[in-house]
């Protein structure tokens, strides 16, 4: 029994072109190498001395700067191609890291993040049409899964890495290793991929041909707001949350640690099984997406029980499923519904709604938490999660009409 339930979770990772598994790979050595990140707060207020309303405006630049990339990366991919934006982002920015850590005035922080982020974030949009090109029609989900379980891998042990790094060299090193490792992946991709211009569409059910402009395109806008919505409520996990987990629980580092360590294992042994029995049962992804947004903002309900410290365990189990059902289709979803030749832009948005998510989540979970206390972040979070679910229906509706025109 034991030996057919590997076999099964091992054949969810068959089918795979070797261009999906060269781009897994650069995308784990990425972010891994991704330590900067992790550390900037901490760099920008212990080591630089900037104060926390300081740190906080780098942060916004850093923000601004990724929603500006992210529509040049995809705007830039349907004039260009791809290939060439990929390319040019990951080696640009690997080349800027080794600079930034010279600079160490406010004003020149500001600018020198916001320039970087640009450079840094047209790379998003631009994976996301490769993975379009390069993936299947019929495992392109499960394809966006492996790239999502690489980046959570990455991470995973980027921070472990950059503590030790720190520890040995100071802050310096991990610029230097940051972009080391932005240009040793794309000098691995541009060896051994070759550039592919056609997006091969394969299964339209869920998306339009006739749509002349995103712009145009009201069910895709509903959809970024639901993006959006979701995005900002997970990203409490990396801000409020563990603040919550020592003022109310008396959590130390240590077990705050173990709970994210839940989320991560869950993801790893969960999403890509759960994505494969999804596609096999031909279930429309809006329908996955609907459980998932009322699942994410059920957690948050849960947490309105603060007298017993369990629920932060069955809360972030939630979290986790919300994210399983939620994020890999929501990729998905946008790229199908993209019209030919304009996946970049489509593309640019969606990862612009996660960017412009980062900087509200932040300010909106503190300053809720700060003025009227933690309980009240979580009911205004839950509440929009309803909404977001509420969205959802609409879309799906709105979905079915357009198939009978």
């Amino acid at each position: 029994m034991l030996k057919t339930a590997a076999n099964h979770y091992v054949n969810n990772f068959r089918g795979f072109t070797k261009e999906i598994w060269i781009l897994t790979l650069i995308t784990f050595i990425n972010r891994a190498g991704t330590m900067v990140l992790p550390f900037l707060s901490k760099y920008l207020n212990e080591d630089l001395q900037f104060s926390l309303d300081q740190v906080s405006w780098i942060m916004v630049s850093f923000g601004l700067g990724s929603m500006l990339g992210s529509w040049l990366g995809g705007k830039l991919s349907d004039k260009i191609g791809f290939y060439k934006i990929m390319i040019f982002s990951l080696f640009t920015s690997g080349v800027s890291l080794f600079f930034v850590q010279y600079i160490t005035s406010f004003w020149g922080l500001c600018i020198a993040m916001f320039i970087l982020m640009t450079i840094a974030d047209m790379f998003r949009p631009a994976m996301f049409v490769s993975l379009g090109a390069y993936a299947k029609p019929e495992n392109r989900t499960r394809a966006l899964t492996l790239v999502r379980l690489a980046v959570n891998l990455g991470f995973a042990a980027g921070p472990a890495l950059g503590g030790l790094i720190i520890m040995g060299m100071g802050y310096s090193g991990l610029f230097w290793v940051d972009g080391a490792s932005c240009i040793l992946s794309i000098s691995i991709f541009a060896l051994l991929v070759k550039e592919k211009k056609k997006v091969d569409h394969g299964d339209k059910s869920e998306s339009v041909t006739n749509v002349k402009s995103v712009f145009h395109d009201k069910i895709f806008w509903v959809f970024l707001f639901v993006s959006f919505i979701t995005a900002m409520i997970f990203f409490q996990l990396f801000t409020t949350l563990p603040l919550y987990h020592h003022k109310q629980y008396g959590l130390n580092e240590f077990q705050t640690g173990l709970l994210m360590t839940l989320n991560g294992l869950l993801i790893f042994a969960l999403e890509m099984p759960t994505v494969g029995f999804m596609e096999r049962k031909g279930i429309p992804k809006i329908k996955i997406i609907i459980v998932g947004s009322f699942v994410m903002a059920l957690s948050f309900f849960l947490l309105l029980i603060n007298v017993w410290a369990g629920i932060l365990v069955i809360s972030m189990i939630c979290i986790s499923i919300g994210e399983i059902l939620t994020f890999p289709f929501s990729n998905a979803f946008a790229l199908s519904r993209a019209p030919r030749g304009q996946e970049g832009r489509y593309m640019a948005l969606y990862t612009m709604s996660f960017s412009l998510a980062h900087i509200f989540s932040t300010k909106l979970g503190f300053g809720i938490a700060d003025h009227f206390g933690y309980q009240r972040n979580w009911l205004f979070m839950a509440s929009i999660g309803i909404i977001a679910t509420l969205c959802c229906i609409w879309i799906r509706n709105a979905l079915l009409l357009e198939k009978k025109k």
